[in-house]
């Protein structure tokens, strides 16, 4: 009898291990579907910018300097977000990518700055579709963001709230994911304005 109640309660720790294990799987893989999507919304994000330039382009031929660091700030958040799809969650990664992205901010801010000079560039159709569809993205992306920096807050406290932490790093979930955050960025305060 007593061997039955020993097996019976060590059944019970053992299933009870394994239901921590599949939760920080769970959990995990939201947060890295949540990166997922968010992926999608940049690299839209980033496919705009191009062709936002290019229409630019024929009408600001004397701002070329502006121009090139829009296409520059693009590749460099590309790179970063290249990176941090590696990993999703990985404190350097997304710190680059955050990083990458004030930058491009801010160089969309000056080329909005540039463009609001230009009335026939403003009136120009193909500027301002590519102005609403990149107005649509930023929300696209920060709806993303805040769905992943919302996963990454629940797989963290769950992992580090008790009985998880003591079986969190045996199984291979020791470091906290890393939100992606750019309020210390005073051009993601709030939305961009691009309007053209």
């Amino acid at each position: 009898m007593e061997m039955i109640v020993i097996l019976v309660i060590l059944a019970v720790i053992a299933f009870w291990i394994v239901s921590i294990y599949n939760k920080l799987v769970t959990l995990k893989n939201r947060f890295k579907n949540g990166f997922a999507q968010l992926e999608v919304q940049l690299k839209r994000r980033y496919d705009l910018i191009p062709n936002l330039v290019e229409t630019a382009k024929g009408y600001i031929k004397h701002e070329r300097e502006t121009l090139e660091a829009v296409i520059a700030a693009r590749n460099q958040a590309l790179t970063g977000l290249q990176h941090a799809a590696q990993n999703p969650g990985n404190p350097a990664a997304m710190k680059e990518l955050a990083g990458a992205e004030g930058v491009l901010g801010g160089a969309l801010a000056r080329l909005n700055v540039v463009v609001e000079a230009y009335p026939d560039l403003k009136a120009n159709a193909n500027m301002m579709q590519l102005s609403e569809e990149l107005t649509t993205t930023e929300n696209k992306v920060s709806f993303a963001r805040q769905a992943y920096n919302d996963q990454v807050t629940e797989y963290n406290t769950y992992k580090q709230t008790f009985p998880p932490v003591v079986f969190a790093g045996m199984f291979g979930h020791g470091t906290d994911a890393e939100l992606l955050d750019y309020e210390d960025r005073a051009e993601f305060q709030a939305v961009p304005k691009v309007s053209f």
